[in-house]
């Protein structure tokens, strides 16, 4: 559970690191805001892999989760664009990450 805790503060560090991102377009301040979230974003991820994760199933959730949420937030805060294929292309995301997830998972695993 910890672990999951943990990845999930990546994910929205990262997040906000990336629309503070766009925020210092405007005000430069923001640049440390981008900074600090990017490496405790990275420092939680590390802790992630050291707790057991798979890293193909942990960069995988931070990074389509990530996208995700940017994407929402960046349309909700930024007015950008979110089309439909913007929201196909997240789908695709998610479900490979879920595959990635499922093939982590070795057959003796496997609850049928």
């Amino acid at each position: 559970m910890r672990k999951w805790l943990m990845l999930f503060g990546a994910i929205a560090l990262e997040v906000a690191a990336t629309l503070s991102l766009r925020a210092s377009q405007t005000d430069t301040w923001w640049v440390a805001v981008v900074v600090v979230g990017d490496l405790v974003s990275f420092l939680l991820l590390a802790l992630v892999l050291r707790a057991g994760m798979p890293v193909g199933v942990a960069y995988g959730i931070w990074g389509a989760a990530g996208t995700a949420g940017t994407a929402v937030m960046a349309a909700l805060l930024f007015g950008d664009p979110f089309t439909g294929p913007i929201v196909a292309g997240i789908g695709l995301i998610i479900a490979g990450v879920l595959l990635v997830e499922l093939g982590s998972h070795s057959p003796a695993e496997e609850v049928v």
